[in-house]
């Protein structure tokens, strides 16, 4: 049965996709299926894993207004094996008007998964950086929250916001929603800001924060250009170090 993680922050900026991608990666690698769902429009997680947006014929966005089945919208990911990945397009900007009459808009996703989650070892759900019925629909079909979260001045605040939301979705929607995990990203060892940050959310949430702290890295941000994760792309390059132990991380803790 699946673990599904929704990865979310209601910034944007913060490496959720660098995340989602890479992670994914390192999973598979370890002999895991793992099926990504590309929840933001901009549609970064599909064309990281090079599939081109205007190629797709049936999306994320067709598979939730009912016009496509799930067999007829996932696509496998060329370049590495046991990755999925319904992938998403400019369309999925209309679903906050397109879903609204919808009835459970909110469990739609919940609804699908349920069916197929046996199919898999770990769905990741890329979530948009606001709070819409998108992200709404991935944190009631998650088990658990992982928040990537940049180490700069005004972290804190994201992390407050979407914490709340957090607990709104818990207290309505998902009973056994909880934030599995910080990740911190675009960590500059050269500042004393970023060691501050991870201080300061680390004294806060202690056991939620992960221990893996992902550094700036050049790798990562040229490797969603050329369609494919940091394993393949440079696997022995900083970045691509960090995204492996954060999944070995994972899969020790079991969460």
């Amino acid at each position: 049965m699946a673990k599904i993680y929704a990865l979310a922050n209601q910034k944007g900026g913060v490496g959720k996709t660098t995340t989602v991608i890479n992670l994914a990666a390192y999973l598979a690698e370890a002999g895991k299926k793992v099926l990504i769902i590309d929840s933001d429009p901009q549609g970064n997680s599909t064309s990281g894993y090079g599939i081109e947006k205007t190629d797709i014929k049936n999306s994320y966005y067709t598979l939730l207004t009912g016009e496509s089945s799930f067999e007829e919208t996932v696509i496998k990911a060329e370049c590495i094996d046991n990755i999925d990945i319904l992938p998403a397009n400019r369309e999925l900007a209309g679903a906050e008007i397109e879903l609204i009459n919808f009835s459970r808009k909110e469990y739609l996703l919940k609804d699908i998964l349920d069916v197929l989650k046996s199919n898999y070892d770990y769905i990741i759900i890329d979530c948009p950086p606001s709070l819409n019925i998108l992200t709404l629909n991935a944190l009631t079909a998650a088990d658990g929250v992982l928040v990537p979260l940049q180490c700069e001045y005004y972290a804190m605040e994201g992390l407050t916001d979407l914490l709340y939301t957090i607990s709104l979705v818990k207290k309505k929607l998902n009973k056994e929603l909880k934030v599995e995990g910080v990740i911190f990203t675009m960590y500059d060892s050269r500042t004393n800001l970023s060691a501050q940050v991870v201080d300061e959310v680390k004294n806060v949430l202690d056991k939620e924060s992960l221990k893996t702290i992902i550094p700036r890295n050049i790798r990562l941000s040229e490797a969603p250009s050329h369609g494919v994760p940091i394993n393949i792309y440079d696997k022995n390059s900083k970045g691509a170090l960090a995204y492996e132990r954060l999944a070995e991380e994972i899969l020790k803790r079991g969460v």
